[in-house]
C-alpha cells in the first residue's frame, strides 16, 4: 500500500529552530494567477489560499492556525529543502530538495492558460477579455533528479477559514482523482494525481518512492476548468503560464543594473496582487499577521485603498507598465458612476461594504490575536483620498490617453469635494482609530487634488473651474505652510503637534514644495535622524501618536524606501544609496516583502507579500539609478 493516514499534528521536525511551529513571514513563497493568492512554505506546505478569488474565505489557512488546513507535496521525512527560486520572470516557484538518498525538484504554480469563452467571469466590474485567463488550478510537479526519494502528498482543506470541514470521494474508477466539498460551501476542490490517493475524512494523503527520472503531478481546481489528467498535460500547462508571465515581464523597461533582479521581482509581485477580472490591486495577499508580534495591529488587507493602488501605479508606470494603471482607473471609474461618495477602499469586486469581523477560533500567526476578516477602516474620512484619485488620473492622461468626456464629470465631482471638505479633520494616511486630526499630509492631498485638477481644467479649455481650484490649491498651500510646521521649519504630523510623520517624505515627490526648498531638507533629514532605529523609518512614534491601539510596531519598510528617495530629491544620494543598499539586504530569499520590518533583528512582520513595501522600492531604485546616471552624464 503506497499511502498511510497521519494524524493532523504537525511533526516534530516542522518546528523550527527558536520553537515557533509557524515560519518566519519571509520564508513563504508567493503565487498567483491574478485571480487568486497562494503561500507556500518551506516545508512545502501551502498555507494560505483562498478561493474562489484572492478575498474569498481560505480553504488553506495554516499561516493563521497550525490546523486550518494546508497542503504538502515533498519529501516525506524532510520539511528543509537545499534551495528555492522563482524561476527568472516567472511565477513559478521551484524547490530543490537534497536527501540522503537523492535529489527531488518540486514546481509549484497557480496555472495561467488561454481565455475560455463562457468564462465564469461576469458583473458590471468585468473587464474585457484577454489572451490570458486563470484556469483556477493548483499546479504542483515533482522530479527525482538521482537516486531515489520517498515523497509524500498530504491534501487536507480546512473551508470558510477553517469553520467547515471537507470530505473526499472518488471521482472515478482509480485512485488517482479526488473531490472535496464541505456541507453549504459552493466551492469544490478536485484533486487529480499520478499518485494513489487514499482518504480518511478531511484528509487526502498518497506516498510512493520516486527513483532517478521519474516524474509525478498533482493538480487542485476549484472550478468548471478541470485540472490535467497526465504529467505531460500538467507540464504543458506550467510552460503556457512560464511563457505568460515572460510576456508580461518583457513588457517593461528595466535598466541594466545589478539592482535589476529586484525591479522585476516588485513588478511581478505587483502585477500578482491584481484582480485581472476588474483591474483592482490588493494591498497584501493576507490577512492578520502582525505589525507587532503577539499584539492586536492585525488587519485584513485583502482590498483595493485607492491610496495604495496609485501608488503601486507610480510604480509600475515608471517601468512602462501602462496598461495597469488604465485598468484601476477604468474599476474606479465604473464605481464612482454608480454614485455615492469616494471611498478609501474597495473590494476588489468593487463593493463597498468591509464590515470587520474576528474570527475567535484562529488562534493567529504565533498566537496573534485578533484575527480579522474585512476592514472596519472602510467607512473612515480620509482625505487624502481625492488628491490619490487626481494623481491616478494624471498617470492616465500623461501615458497618451485623454481625459474623455465620461471622466470629467468625475473629475469636477471628487475636485469640487476636496476643495469643499479640506479644512476638516480626519484619520489620516495611516488609518488612526484615535480621533480625527489637522494631519498635515491630508492637507497636502487635497491640494493635490486642487492643483491636478486645475491642470486638467487647463487641458479641457474650462477657465473658469482652472481659476477656482488654483486659488483653492494657492489658499491650502498658505495654511499648509502657515500651520502644518514646527517651531524649526520642519513639517510635522498635523497642526497640533510637534510630533514627526514619514507620511511628509512625500512632500518632493508630489510637488508641493521644490526639493530645493530648506523646509523640505528639513523635514527629511528631521525624519532620517528623529524617526528611525537603525536607519530604519518609523510611521510616526506610538507615544507621540493617538491611533487607538496598543503595543509598538516595526518600521514600516515602505516610509524607508520613501526616505531613499526623498534623500535623492534633496541632493543626498550617498546617503541614499547606502539606506537603499541595506534596505535591499532585508528582502526576503524571494526578494519579497512584507509590510514591516523589524529594526533590531530584520525580521518581516505584517502582510505578505506587501504592495506598499514593493512600490515604493520601485521608486527608490529608479531614483538611485537615476541619479547615477545624472553623474555619469555630468562626468563627459
Amino acid at each position: 500500500m503506497e499511502f498511510e493516514v497521519a494524524t493532523a499534528e504537525p511533526a516534530a521536525q516542522e518546528i523550527p529552530l527558536g520553537g515557533s511551529p509557524y515560519p518566519p513571514i519571509a520564508d513563504y513563497g508567493f503565487l498567483s494567477d491574478c485571480e487568486v493568492c497562494a503561500l507556500v512554505a518551506k516545508s512545502g506546505n501551502v498555507e494560505w489560499m483562498c478561493l474562489p478569488r484572492m478575498d474569498g474565505p481560505s480553504v488553506f489557512a495554516g499561516i493563521l492556525d497550525r490546523h486550518a488546513g494546508r497542503f504538502r507535496v515533498g519529501p516525506r521525512d524532510q520539511v528543509v529543502p537545499a534551495d528555492r527560486r522563482y524561476l527568472p520572470g516567472t511565477m513559478i516557484l521551484e524547490t530543490t530538495w537534497g536527501t540522503p538518498t537523492g535529489w527531488l525538484v518540486v514546481r509549484d504554480v497557480l496555472v495561467v492558460g488561454p481565455w475560455h469563452h463562457g468564462s465564469e467571469r461576469s458583473g458590471r466590474y468585468a473587464r474585457s477579455p484577454r489572451d490570458h485567463e486563470a484556469a483556477h488550478v493548483l499546479l504542483r510537479t515533482m522530479r527525482c533528479l538521482n537516486g531515489f526519494v520517498d515523497v509524500e502528498l498530504d491534501c487536507e482543506p480546512a473551508f470558510d477559514y477553517a469553520r467547515k470541514r471537507g470530505s473526499w470521494d472518488y471521482a472515478g474508477d482509480g485512485y488517482g482523482d479526488g473531490i472535496c466539498s464541505a456541507e453549504g460551501v459552493p466551492t469544490q476542490l478536485r484533486l487529480r494525481t499520478d499518485m494513489r490517493l487514499g482518504f480518511e475524512g478531511p484528509r487526502a494523503r498518497a506516498e510512493t518512492r520516486m527513483r532517478a527520472g521519474d516524474t509525478l503531478f498533482c493538480a487542485l481546481g476549484w472550478s468548471s476548468h478541470l485540472p490535467p489528467e497526465t504529467y505531460d498535460e500538467a507540464h504543458s500547462q506550467l510552460s503556457v503560464t512560464g511563457n505568460f508571465w515572460h510576456e508580461w515581464i518583457s513588457r517593461g523597461r528595466f535598466p541594466d543594473h545589478p539592482w535589476r533582479v529586484y525591479l522585476q521581482r516588485s513588478a511581478l509581485t505587483l502585477k500578482g496582487l491584481t484582480y485581472a477580472p476588474t483591474g483592482a490591486m490588493m494591498a497584501a495577499a493576507t490577512t492578520s499577521l502582525p505589525e507587532t508580534p503577539g499584539g492586536e495591529r492585525n488587519w485584513d488587507y485583502r482590498y483595493t485603498w485607492l491610496r495604495d493602488s496609485t501608488f503601486m501605479l507610480w510604480g509600475l508606470s515608471t517601468l512602462g507598465f501602462d496598461r495597469e494603471a488604465h485598468d484601476f482607473l477604468y474599476f474606479i471609474t465604473d464605481r464612482l458612476e454608480a454614485g455615492g461618495r469616494l471611498g478609501i477602499m474597495y473590494g476588489i469586486d468593487g463593493r463597498e461594504r468591509l464590515d470587520e469581523e474576528i474570527l475567535d477560533h484562529l488562534a493567529g500567526y504565533e498566537g496573534a490575536k485578533p484575527v480579522r476578516i474585512g476592514n472596519g477602516a472602510w467607512d473612515q474620512r480620509q482625505h487624502d483620498v481625492w488628491g490619490v484619485l487626481l494623481d491616478s488620473i494624471r498617470l492616465h492622461i500623461r501615458s497618451g490617453d485623454r481625459l474623455d468626456d465620461r471622466l470629467w464629470p468625475l473629475v469636477v465631482r471628487q475636485v469640487d469635494t476636496a476643495v469643499a471638505e479640506w479644512r476638516e479633520p480626519d484619520r489620516g494616511i495611516w488609518e488612526v482609530r484615535g480621533e480625527p486630526q489637522h494631519f498635515t499630509s491630508s492637507k497636502i492631498f487635497c491640494w493635490v487634488a486642487a492643483d491636478r485638477g486645475a491642470r486638467l481644467a487647463r487641458l479641457r479649455g474650462d477657465r473658469d473651474a482652472a481659476k477656482r481650484w488654483r486659488e483653492a490649491a494657492d489658499e491650502m498651500h498658505a495654511e499648509i505652510c502657515e500651520r502644518g510646521l514646527d517651531d524649526r521649519g520642519v513639517f510635522v504630523q498635523h497642526y497640533d503637534t510637534d510630533a514627526l510623520d514619514a507620511s511628509l517624505l512625500l512632500i518632493p515627490m508630489l510637488g508641493f514644495l521644490p526639493a530645493s526648498d530648506e523646509r523640505v531638507r528639513k523635514t527629511v533629514l528631521a525624519i532620517a535622524d528623529e524617526l528611525t532605529v537603525n536607519e530604519l523609518v518609523l510611521r510616526y512614534k506610538v507615544a507621540e501618536t493617538d491611533d487607538g491601539l496598543t503595543g509598538e510596531e516595526g518600521s514600516f519598510a515602505i516610509c524607508s524606501f520613501w526616505l531613499v528617495s526623498a534623500l535623492v530629491e534633496i541632493g543626498e544620494v550617498q546617503r541614499a544609496r547606502d539606506l537603499c543598499d541595506k534596505l535591499l539586504s532585508y528582502a526576503s530569499p524571494l526578494a519579497l516583502y512584507a509590510e514591516e520590518i523589524d529594526p533590531h533583528s530584520g525580521r518581516h512582520l505584517g502582510n505578505f507579500p506587501q504592495a506598499f513595501t514593493h512600490l515604493a522600492l520601485i521608486n527608490a531604485v529608479m531614483h538611485i539609478i537615476r541619479a547615477d546616471e545624472a553623474l555619469v552624464d555630468d562626468t563627459h
